[in-house]
């Protein structure tokens, strides 16, 4: 067999992806869309708290002015998901950035049932600390646009008061306010000789199972541990349902148990599928994606193996997946 490919790490980048946005759907279906908003803040600033600065010194941009650095950031290591996101400087304390539709964020017409307050707990979540976490308590998020309200992409720009900041004004909105139009000649770029391809692909690979990653231990966090760990499996078996047959093909085989095993190598991981018919083991002696995650990965393992088992349901009625960890 083969070593996993392009095609078969932006298969996984998708299914994490939809993992995410399945989390966030089923709890603003059963919880309400106060619940949501809590939950999507918790998720941003997780991915904040463990991604924001090391980012800015893999990506080279550490020492530019706050405004500048949050604003490339952004941008940077949006490219690298997958995400249309443009960069605008206006000067050292004022750059923008505008995620164009289609959002990433909220996949096809998800964008249709993500209630604006949901939207706008990710950027408290994240943009409005960005001046916090880099020492500059005087920047601070201006939002113009929000997809969420039907107007074109999200966009707004990091600016500096010159003045520290009280809390409730570190993100604000300006309707009345539009954006520059972007310049890709002017926007900075990815190094080829540090980001060659496969690199990259591995990377937006990464960037989509990250937020899998932080949805899965947050509704764990956020509603504790026995109600969040019903709702990863509920959430997590209709994902699997509906992905498979996608997963399917990006793998190239009819055989459950061998795009199983295309998966979990794709993915980055050790581990073998084996069975037949409606009988499926998965033997995983690995998953990277909560290494480190302490008890709450642990708990998330019950939302991989509803993935799996939701596979199996489209796979074939009647299947069974049973998974055992090394």
């Amino acid at each position: 067999m083969t070593g996993p490919n392009e095609k078969q790490w932006r298969a996984v980048a998708d299914l994490y992806h939809d993992v995410f946005l399945g989390l966030l759907l089923t709890v603003l279906s059963r919880k309400g869309a106060r619940a949501g908003e809590i939950f999507m803040f918790n998720i941003f600033r997780r991915q904040q708290r463990e991604k924001f600065l090391s980012g800015l010194e893999k990506l080279g941009i550490a020492d530019e002015p706050p405004a500048v650095a949050a604003a490339k950031y952004h941008y940077l290591s949006n490219m690298i998901g997958g995400v249309n996101v443009e960069y605008m400087r206006e000067h050292d304390g004022k750059a923008w950035i505008r995620y164009a539709p289609p959002r990433w964020a909220w996949k096809g017409v998800v964008l249709c049932a993500i209630p604006p307050k949901v939207s706008e707990a990710m950027l408290w979540g994240w943009h409005s600390n960005n001046g916090i976490m880099l020492g500059a308590p005087s920047m601070g998020f201006v939002c113009t646009k929000q997809a969420v309200d039907a107007q074109d992409g999200l966009e707004g720009y990091y600016f500096d008061y010159g003045r520290p900041l009280e809390q409730q004004e570190r993100l604000r909105f300006a309707r009345d306010e539009e954006a520059p139009v972007f310049d890709p000649a002017a926007a900075p770029m990815l190094g080829i000789e540090t980001w060659p391809a496969e690199r990259l692909a591995k990377a937006h690979r990464n960037y989509a199972m990250e937020y899998a990653k932080s949805a899965l231990l947050e509704v764990v966090n956020t509603f504790g541990p026995i109600e969040g760990e019903g709702l990863m499996r509920l959430a997590c078996r209709m994902v699997g349902m509906q992905v498979y047959r996608d997963m399917e093909a990006a793998f190239g085989t009819p055989d459950f148990a061998a795009a199983l095993t295309c998966l979990i190598a794709a993915q980055g991981d050790s581990g073998t599928a084996t069975g037949e018919g409606a009988e499926v083991r998965v033997t995983q002696d690995s998953w990277r994606l909560m290494a480190d995650a302490g008890p709450h990965g642990v708990i998330a393992r019950a939302g991989y193996e509803a993935l799996l088992a939701g596979m199996g349901d489209a796979a074939r009625r009647g299947s069974r997946v049973s998974v055992s960890w090394a």
